[in-house]
């Protein structure tokens, strides 16, 4: 599959198939997912058949672990990430496992659960606020701490084959999503990072939590699992 362009700055309204998961997706990342509810092999079929336009849907955040069923606004967070299928594996018993590529930010407006078998939602694109020229390099320097605060963090947390820096030439409005990309912050967190438009904001939201949970892994010596964990096809992907 080729992946279809995307605008980077997107602004508008739009309506998308909505995947609800207990996880918040950041733009830019790789998701996972292993599709076994009908509804959602539906919406994989769609994908792989054209019938979404650029085989694109969005992921939206639960706001409780217990929710099974997705009915009101009230139920998930209104602002999510589009994602765009990459590669899909149709297995012998019709269920899927799916590789997505993070694409941009939504607020969701209105949902629709009677259209079609799955989520639709009426959303709006969230484009980040501009940077102007003279933050330019205090933004650089900000990359800079931050990018010491995710060393400190990966180098408490994982092996070092685990985890990966950015490259030297990222984006800063990409910067905070990249270096959060491969750490185990809680959902909470994970969110306030999606929802913050200003990217010199999101650096600093993203450098004071990963020197957090450095703190957090150095006092109690402590180590999560490796994110390969949390990428395992056999597990349930969603609770809806």
């Amino acid at each position: 599959m080729t992946e279809p362009e995307q605008e980077q700055n997107p602004s508008g309204t739009a309506t998308l198939p909505l995947f609800p998961l207990q996880t918040v997706l950041l733009p830019g990342t790789h998701l996972p997912l292993h599709i076994f509810e009908p509804r959602y092999r539906q919406l994989t079929a769609d994908l792989v058949g054209g019938a979404v336009p650029g085989r694109e849907f969005g992921v939206v955040s639960l706001r409780a672990p217990l929710v099974r069923e997705v009915r009101g606004l009230d139920h998930v967070y209104d602002v999510g990430c589009s994602t765009v299928l990459r590669e899909a594996k149709r297995l012998p018993d019709g269920r899927y496992d799916v590789v997505t590529k993070a694409a941009r930010r939504f607020r969701l407006r209105e949902l629709d659960c009677t259209s079609a078998p799955y989520l639709l939602g009426v959303v709006d694109w969230l484009p980040d606020d501009a940077v102007p020229a003279s933050a330019v390099e205090p933004g650089q320097r900000l990359g800079e701490v931050a990018r010491a605060a995710h060393r400190r963090y990966c180098e408490a947390a994982w092996h070092d084959d685990d985890w990966s820096t950015p490259d030297d030439d990222a984006d800063v409005d990409e910067l905070a999503y990249q270096l959060a990309a491969d750490c185990l912050l809680p959902l909470e967190d994970r969110q306030l990072l999606l929802e913050e438009t200003h990217p010199l904001r999101r650096l600093r939201i993203v450098c004071r939590l990963l020197t957090r949970e450095a703190w957090f892994l150095d006092t109690l010596s402590a180590v999560p699992l490796p994110p390969t964990e949390f990428a395992d096809f056999s597990k349930p992907a969603n609770l809806n």
